[in-house]
């Protein structure tokens, strides 16, 4: 009898050990209280469990959860909708965004989350991310080097925890996946205060060299089509206790050493340059997109560098986004778009994602000008509403972004198609297609020959411009 029921026992472990094995990896929602695993390196849970891989279903879906605009294999003018957008997620406000305000704490701690900012629960997020990329069906990601790893007591310290979260980035990559860009976040440390490269201290500058030399390492490593300097801190409060020469002579000397250095290692990915014009300093050096084309130009920096136009930025210049979109367009400087929006009713950057069907249009016309945008694309530099708090809606805020330049990119090609907007433009400057029209534009007309020919036409007649039924017709593709 004793034997029969040790028998049994043996039989029903085995049972049990069958299916524990059958069954595999956890699936469960990614909760630290969910008990599902003991260890975050090791997690294999789903982190947004009941959320779909997100396809098109059209215009007349109703489901939050699908695309209405963007379809990926679409051919648009010649060229897939992927290929004009080359859509990417921002690591730090999907997965480092808080919710938290001057004035108020954080609302968002995702389920995920432990509240630590130690480097198994950086792993953890970054499995997030890639499970967050495969459900929205895109290839690309960017990154700031400090929002993927945590900072070490040592910079050989923080090295190895950055070494540690990118080599499973890198294998969570597979072969279709890469950054859009990464980036050195340089500027939340109190290191920071006085800038980086700008820094008034040397000390601050050499380790600004060194975070920016690692950065782009990584970048490279990953497979990064592109690297970008944002100079939050670049800048000053107030000049009263700044040397702006000096500042600006070493912010270039930082960007040659970036370039010598980038040559040395072989990455071929774009450098970008994102102009913001203030926030956090009262003003930073690369304003807008024709200041920083003019600083390029002083330093013979011009040819090394595009620039990263973020719609955001644009109005807080004073400009439009297709205004700052154009300016580095015809200065052959357009690399990448971080697609967001401002609201005009305050005063700093609040980095909402892009719901307007007009802006997008008219952003898209100058991405299509551009013949696109590869190796640069559109990066997500869009965070949730503090008031958004549902894991559903990280995935509702970028499928609306996406639609919206969708959108856009469609009003566009028919405005394209149809001609009434291009013909306004070359009617309203066709006197210049002459044959002094084309002396002038050619640079071979001098002053004496317009005085000649000013005399002889007499008073010159000055025709409409029609910018109200150029209006008409942009918001009739709208």
């Amino acid at each position: 009898m004793k034997a029969w029921k040790i028998l049994s026992l043996c039989l029903c472990l085995s049972l049990v050990l069958n299916v524990v094995i059958a069954v595999g990896p956890p699936t469960c929602p990614a909760d630290v209280g969910s008990g599902c695993a003991s260890d975050s390196d090791e997690w294999q849970g789903e982190f947004f469990p009941g959320i779909p891989k997100i396809k098109y279903e059209g215009p007349k879906s109703k489901n939050p959860l699908a695309y209405k605009w963007y379809n990926a294999d679409e051919e648009i003018l010649g060229k897939k909708m992927k290929d004009w957008m080359r859509f990417s997620v921002a690591f730090w406000h999907t997965f480092r965004g808080t919710g938290a305000d001057p004035f108020g704490a954080p609302t968002k701690l995702w389920p995920w989350e432990d509240g630590t900012n130690s480097l198994a629960m950086a792993k953890r997020r970054m499995r997030a991310n890639f499970e967050f990329l495969e459900k929205l069906g895109l290839d690309r990601w960017c990154f700031h080097d400090r929002d993927i790893a945590p900072d070490g007591k040592t910079i050989e310290e923080t090295n190895a925890n950055l070494d540690e979260v990118v080599a499973l980035a890198k294998e969570l990559q597979g072969t279709k996946i890469r950054p859009l860009w990464g980036t050195a976040q340089l500027f939340l440390h109190p290191r920071f205060m006085h800038g980086a490269a700008t820094s008034s201290e040397l000390g601050v500058y050499a380790y600004s060299a060194a975070q920016v030399k690692k950065a782009i390492e990584v970048t490279h490593y990953l497979g990064g089509e592109n690297y970008v300097f944002w100079g939050g801190r670049e800048g000053y409060q107030t000049l009263v206790n700044t040397d702006m020469e000096r500042e600006l002579n070493h912010l270039a000397r930082f960007l040659e050493a970036a370039v010598a250095y980038k040559k040395k290692i072989g990455f071929n990915g774009t450098f970008l340059i994102e102009p913001k014009p203030q926030e956090p300093t009262k003003h930073q050096y690369d304003w807008d997109a024709a200041t920083s084309a003019n600083f390029l130009r002083k330093y013979g920096l011009i040819d090394e560098f595009k620039l990263n136009i973020e719609c955001n930025h644009a109005t807080l210049s004073g400009h439009s986004c297709h205004h700052e979109l154009e300016t580095a367009r015809i200065n052959g400087l357009l690399g990448n778009i971080d697609a967001n929006s401002g609201d005009p009713q305050t005063g700093w950057d609040t980095d909402q994602f892009l719901m307007d069907i007009q802006e997008a249009t008219l952003v898209m016309l100058s991405v299509i000008r551009n013949g696109g945008l590869a190796p640069g694309g559109f990066n997500f530099d869009a965070k949730l509403r503090r008031e958004s708090t549902d894991v559903e809606d990280l995935f509702i805020g970028h499928i609306a972004g996406m639609d919206t330049l969708a959108r856009g990119l469609r009003n566009a090609a028919k405005l394209i198609e149809d001609g009434s907007l291009d013909e306004i433009i070359r009617k309203r400057y066709q006197s210049f297609d002459s044959e002094l029209g084309a002396q002038i534009e050619a640079g071979k007309a001098d002053f004496e020959l317009l005085e000649k020919k000013a005399k002889e036409w007499g008073e010159p007649k000055v025709p409409s411009a029609k910018q109200e039924l150029a209006e008409m017709i942009l918001q009739a593709a709208l």
